[in-house]
């Protein structure tokens, strides 16, 4: 990189000078809408600016720093300058991956790049592969959820500026975890946006709710492309990043026979293959099309991946109960077991939300499942209600066992493996009167349909500080009952299915599911493993049936499709009593004889304690059993469900991985040592009980067995 070179694309403009100490220098065309001009004397850390036309002087559009915030002049910032000690990084594949969201102002009490390193062996213990930091260029005022940035090439100074994040980057990479940054390029921040007056950066007519569209397909629309493709280019070149999060890619307005995305996907594969290390693009689309993630050579766009909203909808409406907005086409068994083997609830269907039909269906056989990133909560899905609530911990113990044991690639919101407690609230500081005073209304108008028609009275000010200081996490829960109770559980889940294949085997096809709508019970069939989930608020017995071909039985009352929603008469995987006594059939259905498949009753006893969690000492389920009434108690008697992993397959109270976690936690950076045992790998309570092939669960309960 050359410090004395300057350069510019303004194709409208008669005149380009740069200043620099005062002194404007002149720019001579380069052709292409371009000028350039080389000043001798500058270095890495000089102050300049561009006037056009002699007009007020205005930050570099590809300014790689802007230390005096996003009204000021740009400082030359040399890529050369930063040492990096990531030489052993060889990247990180998306395949087997577990992502962790964060925001860089509220993950840590002082919101800096610096201090979330400090945090890096919390990532480690916990196991996950990825990081996905939310936009980090220059931002109005002090601190923003990022997609209000400016100066695209730069990087917010109050987080630490260029060097700040280079120095987590390599941090991260030393500690063996890759780093995803979201990059928003459907629209540009309302405050410090000039790129406008440079050149035709912008729709002439197409826009979104959050502002302008840009060009990617109008007159001039090459170099904007170009300024696009190379900014993503910076990041995983200059700042070593391993992959780029592209917000709501469904807003980008482009109608040119190459899409931006293809175009963009191309570029980065091309520079995948110089830097010898993949690189993932994961696009966040609500458009649920599969071509999003179909390979170019097969008429797709080319993304890695793609953020994969409905699996996020049925697992949050089952273990919340919310029907309001977009969730009112979620929460039954039915839908949640069609994501868990399509990935799409909406593939064509009709969308009560939406007021039509939404969707393509995901070609089960060829499209891996590890193309889909699904969450439980992310920044949008707990930041987008209005007092920024998170599931409280007693959900999460189900929705996690489910996320985490599914074939998608699973992704955490920080703070979510504890069940912290504190909000993640939208915040802003913007600079200007007008945007700070109609923020508020704004973000009220935004969420009219979403069901919350008492916003206004709810939400606390985005303006204020007090609602961007209370998002900070609080790092003295995860030490305290039941917080770490519940970290534990989210350690051992990932210890779990890095050590056992069938949790990360993409196959789509090789996913089943059987379900009871009304016990509210789910069983999710994983190669060898079952994971047995209870949604209800009483106990169930589920009884596991040892085939793996064998599908959904229903009733005649069953849905169309796969899994037994294909209209056909299901086998024996599922029957449904409900009570104690023997009922007439599945789901209450007069006239259906008992299935040996999978049996579910309603049980008489309250949920024990799970990790610790629950306050009552583990329970040997609905009824006691002497020594010789299971295989599934030791060699003294003892009732399994009070034994550890390790001598019975069942969980203790304390394990290696801390107070309150299990025998088999884990043990070391991602898990290693970790020993599962027994036919019951792992259970959220204490009082889940294995007997021959019958799994007693307490209420909101989900517990992994082998087969």
């Amino acid at each position: 990189m050359n410090p004395n070179r300057f350069e510019v694309w303004a194709p409208a403009a008669a005149q380009v000078e740069v200043e620099i100490d005062g002194v404007c220098h002149r720019m001579e065309r380069a052709g292409g809408g371009w000028w350039r001009a080389e000043i001798p004397g500058v270095r890495h850390g000089t102050d300049y600016a561009f006037r056009l036309d002699g007009g007020k002087p205005l930050p570099d559009p590809r300014t790689r720093w802007q230390p005096h915030g996003i009204f000021g002049p740009s400082r030359v910032y040399d890529h050369d300058h930063f040492t990096w000690g990531d030489q052993d990084w060889r990247g990180r594949d998306l395949r087997g991956a577990v992502i962790y969201e964060l925001h860089i102002a509220t993950f840590t009490p002082e919101g800096t790049f610096a201090a979330a390193a400090h945090k890096l062996d919390h990532l480690t213990e916990l196991g996950v592969d990825f990081v996905e930091v939310m936009p980090v260029p220059p931002v109005p005022g002090r601190y923003n959820w990022g997609y209000d940035g400016v100066d695209l090439y730069a990087v917010h100074e109050e987080y630490g500026g260029p060097d700040g994040f280079k120095f987590f980057v390599d941090a991260c990479h030393r500690a063996g975890i890759g780093v995803i940054l979201d990059v928003v390029y459907n629209h540009l921040g309302p405050s410090g946006n000039f790129l406008a007056e440079f050149g035709p950066y912008f729709h002439e007519s197409a826009s979104s709710f959050w502002g302008q569209a840009v060009n990617l397909d109008g007159p001039g629309s090459d170099e904007v492309r170009r300024y696009f493709i190379d900014n993503a280019r910076q990041w995983l070149r200059d700042y070593h990043v391993d992959g780029l999060r592209l917000d709501a890619v469904h807003a980008l307005w482009d109608k040119r026979a190459v899409h931006f995305l293809e175009e963009l996907a191309a570029e980065v594969d091309a520079l995948a293959a110089s830097l010898g290390r993949p690189l993932t693009l994961i696009a966040e689309s609500d458009l649920n099309d599969p071509r999003m993630i179909t390979p170019r050579d097969a008429g797709g766009l080319g993304m890695a991946a793609q953020w994969n909203d409905d699996v996020h909808h049925a697992l949050h409406a089952a273990v919340s109960g919310e029907r309001h907005g977009y969730y009112c086409d979620f929460g039954s068994m039915a839908v949640l077991a069609k994501v868990l083997t399509s990935a799409f609830l909406h593939d064509g269907t009709y969308s009560t939300f939406r007021r039509r039909h939404h969707g393509r269906p995901v070609d089960r056989a060829k499209i891996p499942a590890y193309r889909f990133v699904c969450c439980i909560q992310n920044h949008d899905q707990i930041g987008n209600r209005a007092e920024g609530d998170r599931l409280p911990a007693e959900q999460l113990w189900v929705a996690a066992g489910l996320l985490l044991t599914s074939p998608f690639t699973p992704m955490l919101f920080m703070g979510e493996e504890w069940g912290a407690t504190t909000p993640f609230l939208f915040f802003t500081d913007h600079v200007e009167p007008h945007l700070r005073e109609g923020e508020a209304d704004r973000r009220r108008r935004e969420f009219v349909g979403f069901g919350y028609d008492d916003w206004a009275e709810r939400a606390p000010d985005p303006g204020e500080e007090s609602t961007f200081l209370r998002s900070k996490l609080d790092w003295d829960e995860p030490r305290a009952e039941p917080h770490r109770a519940l970290l534990t559980w989210y350690r051992d889940l990932i210890a779990l299915r890095r050590t056992h294949p069938e949790l990360t085997d993409p196959r789509l096809d090789r996913v089943r599911v059987d379900y009871d709508e009304e016990a509210r019970c789910l069983v999710m069939h994983r190669g060898s493993l079952r994971v047995a989930a209870n949604f209800a608020q009483t106990p169930a017995t589920v009884r596991l049936a040892g085939s793996t071909g064998s599908d959904l039985h229903v009733g005649p009352h069953a849905p169309a499709g796969p899994y037994g929603f294909g209209g056909s008469p299901a086998s024996s995987g599922l029957d449904v009593h409900a009570g104690p006594h023997a009922a007439a059939g599945a789901y209450g259905d007069e006239g259906l004889p008992a299935s040996p498949g999978l049996d579910v009753h309603a049980g008489p006893h309250a949920l024990a304690g799970a990790y610790g969690h629950g306050g009552s000492p583990a329970s040997t389920g609905p009824e006691s059993h002497g020594a010789d009434a299971s295989p599934d108690l030791d060699h003294s008697g003892a009732p399994a469900s009070a034994k550890p992993v390790d001598s019975t397959g069942l969980k203790a109270e304390h394990g290696p991985s801390g107070p309150g976690g299990p025998a088999g936690a884990a043990n070391g950076p991602g898990g290693a040592g970790n020993h599962f045992a027994g036919r019951l790998l792992l259970a959220s309570h204490d009082a889940v009980t294995l007997t021959g092939n019958e799994l007693w669960l307490p209420p909101l309960s989900l517990a992994i067995v082998r087969v």
